[in-house]
């Protein structure tokens, strides 16, 4: 049986990664917190019945966020002011026009896009994450660059796919 121990450790080691995915797939640094913390308070409930929790977490997390987004409560607050700063080397006008482009996105379309190009992991683990068939995760990724590229042009959707 997994102890309380365990899962502190877990959710120590595995908080950044999730953060990272749940801003991506949100867009919002308060609510990818949400997001994070909403997953791993779910998890804990769970915790001595799960065998992969790396698996569990990044599953229960897209599930968590595809959830709410169907919601009708869910809104997004504009802001004047953007919460990061980049580094050296980051083109920031790409990096809000591709933020801007993935929440045009229906939010599975947004989550398959961000598990396989920004998570790097296969259809076949996409669909295992999101309870889909593999053949429904290719022609949701296909629809999905294509309307990345009518948002953002041929070329920028082609640097996302690689």
């Amino acid at each position: 049986m997994k102890g309380i121990a365990e899962f502190e450790e877990f959710a120590r080691a595995r908080v950044g990664p999730l953060y990272r995915t749940a801003w991506l797939l949100c867009g919002d640094r308060h609510h990818a917190e949400d997001l994070v913390q909403e997953t791993l308070a779910n998890m804990l409930k769970v915790w001595g019945r799960v065998d992969t929790p790396e698996a569990y977490a990044r599953t229960a997390l897209v599930r968590t966020f595809v959830s709410q987004r169907r919601r009708r409560s869910w809104s997004e607050r504009p802001t004047s002011v953007v919460p990061e700063t980049s580094g050296p080397g980051v083109d920031v006008d790409l990096r809000v026009a591709l933020q801007g482009a993935l929440s045009e996105l229906a939010p599975l379309d947004r989550a398959v896009l961000v598990l396989r190009y920004f998570e790097d992991r296969s259809v076949e683990q996409v669909a295992l994450d999101l309870g889909k068939k593999p053949s429904a995760i290719t022609t949701r990724t296909a629809r999905a660059l294509e309307r990345l590229r009518a948002v953002l042009g041929n070329d920028v959707a082609q640097l996302i796919a690689q």
